[in-house]
């Protein structure tokens, strides 16, 4: 059996090309979401806190909400802001990777998507729903890509089995 020579050039892994457009896509929603965070500031989001607190009718001095009120301010803001905008560029940066099929690339995003498949499990069990386990799934689809491009790279060109012949 013969195993084809891995082919280096991107144009021959469409399924990186679907996950980079993929990681693409989260990057440029978390890079709108922490713009959109830095110029609108802690105001709006202290509002939105300040009204689910009297539409549910809730002791404003005591409880989750009031607190994570009291949490929101321009630093613990700017701080989100830089987490969610570190985020984002690592997934741009691993987008732009898995474009031209780098190696790396699929290292970054096996391993990245790996670790949240534990939360995936634990949410499965604390919340059985079929959302839950299409993210299941599809972080299951992402790691068995990545993971499958990382062993054909490591594969040697034209690898012969031994096999016995008829003389042996």
């Amino acid at each position: 059996m013969t195993e084809t020579a891995y082919n280096p050039a991107p144009q021959a892994h469409p399924g990186l090309h679907v996950l980079a457009l993929f990681e693409g896509l989260k990057g440029l929603l978390a890079l709108v979401a922490a713009a959109s965070l830095e110029v609108l500031g802690p105001q709006p989001l202290r509002n939105v806190i300040a009204a689910l607190i009297a539409k549910f009718n809730l002791n404003p001095d005591h409880g989750t909400l009031p607190s994570l009120l009291d949490a929101i301010n321009p630093g613990a803001v700017h701080l989100a802001v830089a987490v969610v905008s570190l985020y984002a560029v690592w997934r741009l940066v691993e987008a732009w990777g898995l474009w031209r099929a780098k190696a790396w690339a699929s290292w970054l995003g096996c391993v990245g998507t790996a670790a949240y498949l534990p939360l995936d499990v634990y949410a499965l069990y604390h919340h059985h729903g079929w959302h839950t386990w299409a993210v299941l799934m599809l972080n299951l689809i992402v790691v068995a890509v990545l993971a499958r491009d990382l062993v054909k790279r490591r594969t040697p060109a034209n690898a012969e089995i031994a096999r016995p012949t008829d003389a042996e």
